[in-house]
């Protein structure tokens, strides 16, 4: 299966205060779009497993070009998340062909990486938006990394085309104070506490 990708998107955000006291150490939250013909498009296809297979080599392109722009070093990453935007000519199911080479590659890159990988995944036309969970990479339940990031990509994806997201921060929300689960106090290392 061939994976004929038309463009590759980075994009970085620096927080420095959300509102409240100036961060001592800014935040970095950033995110990578790939945009790629999408093979099923305009059909149905009862097989498309071996395309998960066909795309590992991208996720891990996709994870590598995220963490460069967040600054290379993999301890700094605290949490994660991933989508894709199917566009009209494909179905939901094309999307979810993400999940594997997505978040495997971001866990290969990170080391440890313990939970869940959140998700997001829909159809949407050009300049649609797509908003990726992220949550704490060792803990799911870790309050302060609840958060998200808004991809979108003037030009993607066309009918015949999918965009996969990863999304990747150097913190959680800048002032977090809703109580819960901190990244300090992660005792279990199951994943979610």
């Amino acid at each position: 299966m061939t994976v004929n990708v038309r463009k590759i998107v980075v994009g970085v955000e620096e927080v420095r205060h959300d509102g409240g006291p100036k961060l001592d150490r800014p935040i970095l939250k950033g995110f990578v779009a790939c945009v790629l013909k999408n093979p099923f498009a305009g059909r149905y296809e009862a097989d498309v497993t071996g395309m998960m297979e066909a795309l590992k080599p991208l996720g891990l392109e996709c994870s590598t070009k995220l963490l460069a722009a967040l600054g290379g070093d993999p301890k700094a990453i605290e949490a994660y998340g991933k989508g894709s935007l199917v566009g009209a000519g494909g179905e939901l199911e094309h999307g979810a062909l993400w999940h594997v080479p997505g978040g495997y590659a971001m866990r290969e890159l990170l080391g440890q990486a313990l939970s869940i990988v959140p998700s997001m995944t829909k159809m949407g036309a050009m300049g649609a938006i797509l908003d990726v969970p992220i949550h704490h990479k060792d803990a799911a339940y870790v309050r302060s990394h609840f958060d998200g990031i808004t991809i979108s990509v003037a030009d993607a994806p066309r009918a015949d085309e999918i965009l996969f997201a990863l999304a990747m921060t150097t913190g959680g929300r800048p002032h977090a104070r809703m109580g819960g689960l901190t990244q300090d106090a992660i005792a279990k290392w199951d994943g979610l506490r």
